[in-house]
């Protein structure tokens, strides 16, 4: 019998809290409300909800500026309210993965308080200090053009404290044996709550030994003691790490299947951008060629939107320059010198088609989907909003005041609804509408997904680039279990004709898996098929006796 594995047939969808459903009108987001849209989760086919931060924080930066790890913040509601919000996710079969953020604390935590007011306290030891501004200050700041340094000096203490992100969220002490502790504790408490699992935020910094004596090298082994400690405590308990690293570096996070046990591919997703940019299937060719071998109980995580910018920074200065005039041209749509603050349809102007061709690519491709809230209904963006706030608006619901998220006054939200342009939520850019609607993004996503989850194949198959002999039309096949999926994309605007070689594969017949219909018997494998501009198939191959070539197990 093979491992469930089930992170590998998972569709994960992305929410923050306090923007998802207020249920008593105080303007923010809730676990009582969150609980009461598990069916509507449920019904859209998701099996795992991934929550941002939900913690006691002053909230300077969306709730990953932590006061406490082992509380819920009061806004949201209470430990008993999350308990509930677990079982009810468990009866309707979704599972959890929470944030945790353990690089850095709030400076308002009293680990840090106690830390900067007393020499002796064992607190000192779980920061990072230095006596003097070291030189390289300036350098490796995660937020360049907001953030100045990467050291502060802390007047009480009368030192300097390290922070690779903003000046109040001071850097933990990783290589302090007492700080590692803590961690292994903090995830253990939640285990016990009924959580799936982690995602770990900034993944690389979290094992970062700066201002220490400590070797990096040696602190990839301590992947391997979260590992460690969920097999202990919970076997089918996963790790999803936030690591932006080039390939090359990939194998240290995996660890053979004893470190992380999911990364999201932010290679992969920097270049489907570049590929829609250039309206050519190179880009992804390219990146998937170069992508490693992973570990079989490991699996890549795709996405195309997250609750970050969208971040270029690996693709070179010029594709980088292609992508930002192509999908961002104005400053106020860029972020960091890096990236872009737009949700994915105002970048797609709007266009239904592209926008359906970018979603059925991640459904897709090798690995797991994790869909980002409002992204089923097409959320639009607010560029007045400060920095990442831009792609953090609550949920629309319906077309009724305050788009269904909240009773409060306009002025009493968390965060203000898109009320204004094409992606207002009474322009049915929310869910109620949509429903109604057979030919809406809602609906089309639902049967994505429902098709999705009946081809595992994407999802623990190993895969293979199919060559279409055109440039703009990227194919490829995915085996398990001696059955095969094959999934062809348009990038291009332009409609075209392609000859789908399948000789590899002892085909006899394409099933289409999103029309509905059975396509006629193939000749000597091969079959002429037509795309319109940006038009997409999914197939099914016709049971076979040997799985296809892969680059990817």
């Amino acid at each position: 019998m093979q491992p469930d594995w089930w992170y590998k047939r998972a569709c994960i969808y992305s929410l923050d809290v306090e923007t998802f459903q207020d249920s008593n009108g105080d303007g923010i987001g809730d676990f009582p409300g969150l609980t009461s849209r598990l069916d509507y989760l449920a019904g859209l086919g998701i099996t795992c909800v991934w929550l941002l931060p939900f913690y006691p924080s002053p909230n300077r930066d969306n709730g990953y500026d932590i006061t406490d790890y082992y509380g819920v913040d009061a806004r949201l509601g209470t430990l008993g309210d999350f308990v509930e919000f677990i079982h009810a996710a468990q009866e309707r079969g979704i599972r959890v993965l929470i944030d945790l953020v353990v690089n850095h604390t709030s400076d308002q935590h009293p680990w840090f308080q106690a830390a900067r007011s007393n020499p002796d306290s064992p607190y000192r030891d779980y920061y990072i200090w230095s006596k003097e501004k070291p030189a390289d200050a300036d350098q490796g700041m995660v937020f360049p053009g907001v953030q100045e340094s990467t050291w502060t000096y802390d007047t009480e203490a009368q030192l300097f404290y390290f922070h690779r992100f903003y000046k109040y969220q001071p850097d933990l002490n990783i290589s302090n044996p007492a700080v590692r502790a803590e961690i292994m504790r903090i995830m253990g408490f939640w285990l016990e709550l009924g959580v799936s699992g982690f995602r770990v935020d900034a993944a690389p910094f979290l094992i970062e030994m700066k201002g220490t004596d400590g070797q990096q090298g040696d602190m990839y082994e301590y992947l391997g003691e979260f590992d460690d400690f969920l097999t202990w405590r919970r076997g089918d308990a996963i790790m999803l790490a936030e690591a932006n690293v080039p390939f090359d570096k990939i194998d240290q996070y995996f660890g053979e299947g004893h470190r992380m046990t999911m990364i999201f591919n932010f290679l992969l997703n920097q270049n489907i951008f570049l590929a829609l940019a250039r309206q050519s299937a190179q880009p992804i060719i390219d990146c998937m060629q170069a992508t490693p071998g992973i570990p079989k109980s490991c699996q890549w995580a795709n996405f195309l939107r997250n609750h970050d910018e969208l971040d270029l920074g690996r693709l070179s200065e010029k594709d980088r320059q292609f992508v930002f005039e192509q999908f961002g041209p104005k400053e106020t749509m860029q972020i960091y010198n890096r990236g872009i603050r737009r949700r994915l349809p105002p970048m797609l102007a709007g266009d239904q088609r592209r926008l359906r061709l970018a979603y059925s690519l991640m459904w897709t491709l090798p690995g797991t989907p994790v869909l980002r809230y409002g992204e089923e209904i097409g959320m639009g963006d607010d560029l007045s909003l400060d920095q990442r706030n831009s792609v953090r608006t609550p949920m629309q619901w319906t077309d009724t005041k305050n788009a269904g998220f909240s009773d409060a006054p306009r002025d009493g939200l968390v965060r203000p609804v898109i009320d204004a342009g094409p992606y207002s939520y009474a322009n049915e850019v929310n869910v109620a509408d949509q429903r109604r609607d057979p030919d809406s993004l809602f609906n089309w996503m639902e049967r994505a997904i429902r098709a999705r989850k009946e081809c595992p194949e994407f999802g623990r198959g190993g895969c293979a680039i199919i060559d279409t002999g055109h440039p703009a039309v990227f194919a490829h096949a995915c085996t398990w279990n001696s059955r095969t999926v094959v999934a062809v994309h348009n990038l291009a605007d332009k409609d075209c004709t392609i000859t789908l070689d399948l000789s590899d594969y002892n085909a006899r017949q394409l099933n289409d898996l999103l029309g509905d219909k059975q396509y006629r018997k193939l000749e000597h494998n091969s079959t002429t098929l037509e795309l319109e501009g940006y038009g997409y198939r999914w197939f099914r191959l016709d049971d076979h006796p040997h799985s296809a070539p892969s680059h990817n197990q």
